[in-house]
C-alpha cells in the first residue's frame, strides 16, 4: 500500500516536520507499506491562479505532486495550527488537485503550540477531506506542545506522544486497508 504524507508547513524553525519524519520511520518498518513524504518546503507550488492542467507547460512540482498523489492509496495531511486552522500553503497545494484525492482514505495530524495539539486545525482538515470527496480517518493524531513533543532525532520526547501515534497508526492502517480492499474489489466487479 502506497501512503503519501503531505507536510503542510514551510516556516523556518517549524516543528511539524518532526512528527512527519517519525511517522515515515514507523510506516517504513511495515513491509506492505511504501511511504512517501511530500514536503511543501522542498517542493514549493505556485499560488493557484488557474487550473495548472490548462497551462501549456505546468510547473514541474505540480506534475510531480499529481503523480505522487495519484499513486497514493492513502494519505496523511500534517499541519501546524495557525489561527484556528491549517496552513495556507497546505490549502493552496490541495486546491491545485481534486481527482487525485477522490475516494481515498486520509488521516490527519495536527501540531499545536499549546495543550490542545491543533484540534481546531484537525477538525478543519477533516471537513476539507470530505469536500474533496475523500474519507477522513475518524482517529486523528494531535501533537501538543510542539517545541517539546519530539527530540532532535524526531523521536517522541513527551509522555503520551508515542501512545497517540500508535493509536493513530493502528486505526489509520486498518481504515486505509479496509477502504483499499473495498476499492480493489469494486474494480474487479466492473
Amino acid at each position: 500500500m502506497n501512503i503519501t504524507l503531505l507536510l503542510g508547513s514551510i516556516r523556518q524553525g517549524r516543528r511539524s516536520d518532526r512528527p512527519a519524519h517519525y511517522l515515515m520511520e514507523r510506516l517504513s518498518e511495515i513491509p506492505e507499506v511504501q511511504p512517501v513524504l511530500l514536503d511543501l518546503a522542498q517542493y514549493p507550488l505556485p499560488q493557484l491562479e488557474n487550473r495548472w492542467a490548462q497551462q501549456a507547460s505546468p510547473d514541474p512540482n505540480l506534475v510531480f505532486f499529481s503523480r505522487a498523489l495519484t499513486d497514493a492509496d492513502a494519505l496523511i495531511f500534517i499541519s501546524p495550527e495557525y489561527h484556528g486552522s491549517y496552513t495556507g500553503v497546505l490549502k493552496n497545494a490541495i486546491d491545485h488537485f481534486w481527482k487525485e484525492f477522490k475516494r481515498k482514505p486520509i488521516g490527519v495530524v495536527a501540531v499545536g503550540a499549546g495543550r490542545m495539539g491543533g484540534i481546531n486545525a484537525s477538525v478543519e482538515m477533516q471537513h476539507l477531506i470530505l469536500s474533496l470527496g475523500a474519507y477522513p480517518c475518524p482517529v486523528k493524531m494531535l501533537v501538543p506542545f510542539a517545541k517539546e513533543a519530539f527530540d532532535e532525532q524526531n523521536q517522541p520526547a513527551m509522555p503520551g506522544i508515542k501512545e497517540g501515534a500508535d493509536s493513530f497508526l493502528n486505526e489509520f492502517l486498518w481504515f486505509s486497508q479496509a477502504l483499499y480492499a473495498a476499492h480493489v474489489g469494486e474494480k474487479s466487479h466492473l
